[in-house]
């Protein structure tokens, strides 16, 4: 292995991912018969690859019923994980795109992980449990298999600064996991420090953290951090700024940089997968978005092949420590996450 690479981290996806053959089980995918799937420290089992829903999949110029098509097109390629949260506005679309699933037998309720999102606006203990509900109603479902706090900061209903300690609203978080409302209960936007604190003073430890993961923000120390105290990590904005079309001047790389060429010709592979798969050989779980047809079934066709220790060190080295998503907006608020 190179310099560096951390052997414990490599022992530690080797031992947690591995193929799922029911919960993860994928139908019609051609390029394997069983999706993997990461074990959470909980004893439940997460699919490493997630179609994104939200910002990026329901834009201000497309309908929102895009969202139920995206849905339904993933299922059917061969996705068994659906992410949405509160603030995207789309869990009514979201549910609809599963009950048409369900209902055309592409798959069972069993079958699939679905992950939603608690909203800053809701932190405070007695809120959580009716802020899940809500979301059920929204989804058409009894229950989610992962439910997370969005960000530890907390506002108020106009958006101005709240000082709701997240360990508050982490005891709501186990009043849902209580209630049967979700399967796993986790955390998004944690930093280290955050990270620690929670679990030196919760009853239940966070299953996940999901945080934004590329290969222009690596977030190498934050990985590490959550995969040795057993917390998988979900890899939002997994892409980085491959197609950055509004911002030119982003850092690399970009979908025809040279690196990422040559591993895709080996492959045969797009650079796009190549991204993919290099984050699920971190062990993380990417949640890539796209309203594509096409593109849809392509994210998830990524169980063929896989990097070498030395292709994911080659990857990182493009780490630049920028953020695609940086509300700094928030930096003067409680609990802001991004110092580190």
């Amino acid at each position: 292995m190179p310099d560096g690479y951390n052997l414990r981290i490599w022992k530690y996806i080797c031992k947690k991912v591995f193929l799922c053959k029911k919960a993860c089980y994928v139908r019609k995918l051609t390029v394997a018969s069983n999706a993997p799937c990461i074990e959470l420290n909980d004893g439940n089992k997460m699919p490493v690859v997630a179609l994104g829903t939200g910002r990026g999949t329901a834009t201000e110029s497309a309908p929102v019923d895009e969202v139920r098509h995206s849905v339904y097109w993933a299922i059917e390629a061969g996705y068994r994980h659906i992410d949405t949260a509160a603030i995207y506005f789309d869990e009514p679309q979201v549910g609809q795109g599963i009950a048409d699933a369900i209902a055309n037998n592409l798959v069972t309720r069993e079958e699939l992980f679905i992950t939603t999102k608690l909203w800053n606006d809701k932190h405070r203990r007695e809120q959580v449990v009716p802020a899940l509900k809500e979301s059920l109603k929204k989804l058409g479902l009894d229950y989610v298999d992962l439910y997370l706090i969005h960000f530890p900061i907390s506002v108020k209903e106009d958006g101005s600064p709240d000082n709701v300690d997240y360990l508050e609203t982490w005891q709501g978080m186990e009043d849902a996991r209580e209630l049967g409302l979700t399967r796993s209960i986790g955390v998004s936007n944690f930093n280290t420090t955050q990270i620690d604190r929670l679990i030196a003073n919760s009853k239940v430890r966070p299953a996940v953290n999901q945080v934004e993961v590329n290969p222009t923000n690596t977030q190498e120390r934050l990985v590490t951090h959550c995969q040795e105290r057993g917390v998988a990590v979900m890899a939002y904005s997994p892409f980085g700024f491959l197609v950055s079309r509004k911002n030119p001047d982003a850092p690399p790389p970009r979908v025809d940089d040279p690196v990422l060429v040559e591993m895709a010709n080996k492959y045969k592979k797009t650079t796009s997968q190549i991204v993919l798969r290099y984050l699920i050989d971190r062990g993380l779980a990417p949640i890539p978005k796209s309203t594509n047809k096409k593109r849809i079934a392509q994210n998830i066709d990524l169980f063929d092949f896989s990097l070498t220790p030395e292709e994911v060190q080659q990857i990182n080295k493009f780490n630049k420590n920028v953020r695609v998503i940086h509300p700094k907006f928030w930096k003067d608020y409680p609990n802001y996450p991004f110092w580190e």
